[in-house]
């Protein structure tokens, strides 16, 4: 009935109103209905294809390594390394202060070896940019469960047993470290991860160890799923544990420039750009 590609159209003219360059979207790549409103009728390109990473929480708690440092910076720590590090990823919001000092923003923690390069205790944002450790890594936990809740249908009676037997038996026998399927059959929550990196040839270990405190602490809160969103050429993205059945290999960014009325300035046109390696996801769009 055409309703979809009016909704889109008036939402472009608000886009316009209001002084933005762009309009992009994410979708499903097999959801063909949307992908042919946007493509063919609305004339948006595809622009990026990163993985949505979604890893369940246990019942048991993941074992952190003993040889990594893990230190919980405060905002305005977490904003200047950041903006030191981060500036010039793909999508780094200007306002990353603000998400930072967000309520939902459960913490930003930095990860480094437990070696002479590091130091044995944290002396600020400042003196890490000035000599930082050889390898090290950063992620940042977003509350999506105080927002929004999800909920898995359609699931047998025999693979919900199956998965309450998992869970039954992960919390008898925690020592076992039993992969259990969570809860997802029920309205549950989740912790978003963004602000994802790090350097070093040890950088991959560090993004793990992080990945481990954040299960540990969506777990702490009752929470089913750790999720993040990676570019798909990520080199941090084989690190981050995750499950297959739970994640989606490719999610569709469409992208289109709605005026030639402006310069294209130093970023040049995003509509013709390649893709970076990393990309930096806003947890206020996820």
């Amino acid at each position: 009935m055409g309703i979809g590609l009016k909704l889109v159209n008036k939402m472009e003219d608000w886009f316009k109103q209001n002084g933005a360059e762009y309009s992009y979207l994410a979708t499903e790549s097999d959801n063909q209905a949307s992908v042919k409103l946007f493509n063919q009728k609305c004339g948006y390109s595809k622009f990026r294809t990163p993985s949505i990473l979604v890893q369940p929480v246990f019942a048991h708690r993941v074992k952190v390594s003993n040889r990594v440092i893990i230190i919980k910076l405060n905002p305005n720590e977490a904003e200047t390394i950041y903006r030191h590090k981060f500036s010039t990823v793909e999508f780094f919001p200007r306002d990353i202060d603000m998400i930072l000092s967000n309520k939902l923003t459960l913490g930003t923690f930095i990860a480094m070896p437990r070696d002479t390069h590091a130091p044995s205790i944290w002396l600020g944002a400042e003196k890490f940019l000035a000599d930082p450790p050889e390898s090290w890594g950063i992620l940042s936990v977003w509350n999506c469960s105080d927002v929004w809740r999800l909920e898995v249908r359609g699931a047998s009676r025999v693979g919900k047993g199956l998965a309450k037997t998992t869970r039954l038996i992960d919390r008898a026998f925690p020592f076992l470290k039993i992969p259990s399927f969570p809860e997802v059959f029920r309205p549950f929550g989740l912790h978003f991860m963004y602000g994802l990196g790090g350097e070093g040839p040890k950088a991959a270990k560090m993004v793990k160890s992080l990945c481990g405190v954040a299960h540990n602490l969506a777990r702490d809160h009752g929470c089913s799923v750790v999720a993040t969103e990676v570019a798909s050429q990520e080199p941090l993205k084989p690190s981050v544990p995750h499950w297959k059945k739970l994640s989606c290999d490719e999610d569709l960014w469409l992208i289109k420039r709605l005026g030639d009325g402006y310069s294209d300035g130093s970023m040049g046109d995003w509509t013709k750009s390649q893709p970076g390696r990393s990309i930096f996801v806003d947890p206020r769009e996820f």
